[in-house]
């Protein structure tokens, strides 16, 4: 079962934080970061047991090849008028955090051809889980911006529905990452091809 454990170490870890307030600031952010750790072998299956062994964690007793993580924070601000409440502004930073495996032993021309392509297709997958990410944050922004409830002293109430609305986006984005990695791990799917490429 060689091809469902290799699928397995894809798993992507997802990192969501919940709203708080926090003074305003002048425009929604994405932050990116990437990290690599090293590993070594002569061949892409030495490789890919490297990656087995020193890769990001996944849970208590599983490594990933690869990992996408992500936190959100706000800036939120809110006005209000009379026994009214509104939210004037609400931005996003988005912190992204890319993990990727780098050879740093010496390759053959033939497998290091054979690397480059594999983590072609790696950061390509990774960074589509990051879009997923950044399309959340624009739609739960647009979700509360200019919200506002009557009778809303000490505005209780716009940080209860604003609160509801974003985590519900974020419950259904993730159900979106889980979906595209379902696709992409799919028997004969690109993490087999990926992976089998590598270590033909």
């Amino acid at each position: 079962m060689r091809e469902a454990r290799l699928a397995k170490l894809f798993w992507l870890a997802l990192t969501c934080v919940a709203v708080a307030t926090a003074p305003a600031s002048a425009g929604s952010s994405v932050k990116v970061t990437t990290q690599n750790y090293d590993i070594s072998g002569a061949n892409g299956a030495a490789l890919m047991s490297a990656m087995d062994h020193k890769g990001p964690k996944h849970g208590l007793l599983t490594r990933a090849i690869a990992q996408t993580r992500y936190s959100v924070s706000w800036a939120l601000e809110t006005a209000e008028s009379g026994s009214d409440c509104r939210l004037k502004r609400a931005t996003a930073t988005l912190h992204l955090n890319y993990m990727y495996p780098r050879v740093s032993s010496q390759m053959s021309a033939d497998l290091n051809r054979r690397w480059q392509r594999f983590m072609a297709g790696v950061r390509k997958h990774e960074e589509q889980h990051g879009a997923i990410a950044r399309k959340m944050v624009q739609v739960a922004e647009r979700s509360i911006t200019g919200l506002e409830i009557a009778n809303d002293r000490g505005c209780r109430k716009v940080n209860a529905e604003m609160k509801r609305r974003v985590n519900a986006i974020y419950a259904d984005y993730e159900r979106r990452q889980e979906s595209f990695d379902a696709r992409e791990h799919r028997p004969n799917g690109n993490v087999e091809g990926l992976v089998g490429a590598l270590i033909r």
